[in-house]
């Protein structure tokens, strides 16, 4: 297959809302992606978080297959096993009580919007319905998500947006404070803030923002569908403050490559959703669902440490590369800040055009690298980047 040829009819035929490298990618194994000419790519962006374990993990692989040799599909009007099952591993895993799948981590925010203000409207009034989120956060594409996203470049064209959205600085409890009103139902936020930068946030301000809404009977929503499933060193970003979310959203990495998206929550949430408040045709698709269940279980203790281990490796050997002004980010979720005059786009052609698929995040080169990377595929990416800054 001819890399111009693709590139044409995909220009000619979809709708250019990306803005796609000059790149083909054929067949991926492990770390590595590969062009149809054969030439390597060392991965470290993991299709924007989603490829937890790489490329085709054999796992992985065994467990799509066989499903999807077994049921590929059926409607939510009757029981599947491979649904259940994730529900029951997600939810052991995460202390979380009830689950509901979709298809995205956009879909999975709209879930938990709808969740928080059910529950808020089932036990105070219709009026309790608004939303708090953080500036430059980022939560999804469709309206009501694109409206929670706390950054305006995001709205410009797309209005009128629905209503009872407020945004406050992160990191500023005071004007979280002034802004909760008895109008607030649910206050969202990202550990991370990862499409905003790669921003985690301070743990005394989280700790604040669940002090506060504990007493009030806000409901906390974290949006983990990028800092989720093992990407920061624990299963999920919240366990690295100690912070017991009353929802929880997942999506990328949890499916390994097929489309998901799940809303997770306590019981008081989770009970108020009966027959017909929500729901997905294609939500808890059983190839799906033994695709992410295998995910689940090749994260095991094991895994994680090699997460934290080569997270601690990669950070310390990004801070010694020429023009690295900041490191940020937690675990395998990497922002890099550079000295003024260098630009993140320009830094992550340049890996392009050496073998390195790297991401940008605002002014930030970011790395979201498969979990399943060595101590050598650090040391690769490191050489090439470090090969690519002496040329600035």
């Amino acid at each position: 297959m001819q890399t111009e040829k693709v590139i044409k009819r995909d220009q000619k035929y979809l709708m250019h809302t990306y803005s796609r490298s000059p790149l083909v990618i054929e067949r991926g194994a492990g770390m590595f992606a590969y062009a149809p000419d054969g030439r390597e790519y060392l991965d470290f962006t993991s299709g924007i978080g989603v490829n937890a374990l790489g490329y085709c993990h054999p796992a992985w692989v065994a467990a799509v297959t066989e499903q999807a040799q077994t049921l590929q599909h059926t409607s939510n009007l009757y029981y599947t096993a491979p649904c259940g099952k994730l529900a029951k591993r997600l939810c052991r895993r995460t202390g979380l009580d009830r689950v509901f799948f979709g298809n995205s981590g956009a879909e999975a925010n709209e879930g938990a919007i709808k969740c928080a203000r059910k529950y808020s409207v089932t036990h105070y009034s219709a009026a309790r319905n608004k939303v708090i989120t953080l500036n430059n956060s980022f939560h999804g594409r469709t309206l009501a998500t694109l409206t929670a996203t706390g950054q305006d470049v995001f709205h410009h064209d797309f209005g009128p947006f629905p209503e009872n959205f407020l945004y406050v600085p992160a990191n500023d409890f005071a004007a979280l404070e002034a802004a909760a009103d008895d109008s607030v139902c649910a206050v969202m936020m990202e550990m991370v803030q990862g499409e905003g930068g790669v921003v985690a946030l301070d743990a005394d301000y989280v700790h604040q923002v669940e002090a506060f809404c504990r007493a009030r009977d806000i409901l906390i929503i974290v949006d983990e569908v990028q800092t989720g499933v093992g990407r920061t060193g624990t299963f999920l970003a919240c366990e690295h403050y100690g912070l017991r979310p009353d929802i929880v959203t997942l999506a990328k990495g949890l499916g390994g490559g097929l489309p998901i998206g799940a809303v997770l929550t306590t019981e008081k949430v989770g009970e108020t959703m009966g027959p017909g408040s929500h729901g997905s045709t294609f939500g808890g698709n059983p190839v799906v669902c033994a695709g992410a269940c295998a995910v689940l279980d090749t994260m095991d203790d094991e895994f994680l440490k090699n997460v934290n281990d080569r997270a601690v490796q990669l950070r310390a050997a990004l801070a010694d590369l020429p023009h690295v002004a900041q490191i940020s980010g937690l675990g395998l979720m990497v922002g890099i800040a550079f000295e003024e005059g260098i630009q993140a786009a320009d830094v992550r052609a340049a890996c392009e055009r050496k073998g390195l698929l790297v991401l940008t995040a605002k002014t930030r080169l970011r790395l979201l690298p498969p979990l399943i990377l060595t101590e050598q595929d650090v040391d690769r990416a490191v050489a090439i980047l470090r090969e690519v800054l002496q040329t600035f």
